[in-house]
């Protein structure tokens, strides 16, 4: 299923102010300066304010790069790329931003890029705890209700947001600003995503009544337990929901059923534990819980592309290139 950029007004809470001064434009060119400063090659560099990442790409990729997703803000400033996640596919183009409220398996794609004009990118993960402390202040009545739910979430770009994200990288200019300031303009950046179109899917992550709780808790559970054999009818159980319930839910946030979530935590899993490790591919499917090393490589083949051996033998080539 494709997803095209779309704007979700339904739930969208008013501005009690307008953006003073600027333009979208011109605080854009601003961004992508900052970004080329602290991404000088291809590639995302986490920061020192914690949860911040930076990333430039000048290639178009001819495969998905599979990686994992905490609940996170990002912002395309140049180029385009593709995040799918289980069967849907979302297109975030220039002045697009995209939340993901669940830590989730993505598949990524770069779409739009060139050596002169890069794909370029800023990403800042989101502070369940912190969400739920404005939250109240945002939505003192409670949530509107939630009619649909996505595992991603595009819209355009929002002015201030783009503006304070701006402010946060030139903080790591001086540490002390990294250090004292840097915590208010992540603060202003979650209000103001929260009184964006997105908003109330953002402010569900603060709710502890909230439908996507349940499913919040079983991803947690799942992130400890990927090597053990689960099925649906215990993680329901632990829920204390239907087992139709339970699947329905954990579906419309993570766009995948939950055994489909375990195995592709436990494929990155072993991918990493081969790369960083140099392990073999028998000892690391044991590991993240295989018990069948065809069954193993049949399922690394058909989600990263190639046989383990080949994939992690052509990943360290490249690292071997990039140094």
């Amino acid at each position: 299923m494709l997803k095209t950029v779309q704007l979700i007004n339904e739930h969208a809470v008013p501005s009690a102010y307008p953006d003073a001064g600027g333009t979208l434009e011109a605080e854009t060119a601003r961004l992508i300066q900052l970004i080329y400063l602290y991404a000088p090659h291809d590639g995302a560099f986490d920061q020192r304010i914690p949860g911040l990442f930076i990333g430039r790409y000048s290639r178009v990729d001819m495969d998905n790069v599979k990686t994992f997703y905490s609940p996170s803000l990002g912002i395309v400033v140049q180029g385009a790329k593709d995040i799918t996640v289980g069967k849907e596919v979302h297109r975030i183009g220039q002045s697009d931003m995209f939340v993901t409220p669940a830590a989730l398996p993505v598949a990524v794609q770069t779409t739009q890029a060139s050596h002169s004009e890069p794909l370029l990118g800023v990403r800042l993960d989101l502070d369940p705890q912190r969400i739920a402390e404005l939250v109240l202040k945002v939505y003192p009545q409670g949530l509107p209700p939630i009619h649909e739910r996505s595992a991603c979430y595009v819209t355009h770009a929002d002015l201030g947001i783009v503006r304070t994200m701006s402010r946060l990288i030139e903080y790591l200019f001086h540490p002390g600003d990294a250090e004292l300031l840097a915590p208010l303009a992540v603060d202003e950046i979650l209000i103001r995503l929260l009184r964006s179109p997105v908003g109330v899917h953002v402010a569900e992550m603060g709710f502890a009544d909230s439908e996507m709780q349940p499913v919040v808790k079983a991803i947690a559970w799942l992130r400890d337990n990927y090597s053990q054999q689960i099925k649906v009818e215990n993680l329901a159980e632990l829920e204390h929901m239907s087992v139709s319930t339970f699947y329905k839910h954990f579906k419309s946030v993570t766009s995948m059923s939950p055994l489909q979530y375990q195995k592709a935590l436990r494929l990155q899993e072993a991918r990493h534990l081969m790369l960083s490790r140099q392990m073999d591919a028998t000892t690391a499917c044991r590991l993240v819980g295989y018990v069948s090393d065809s069954q193993f490589s049949r399922d690394y083949s058909a989600y990263f592309g190639r046989p383990p051996r080949r994939d992690v033998s052509r990943l360290l080539q490249r690292e071997l290139i990039m140094d």
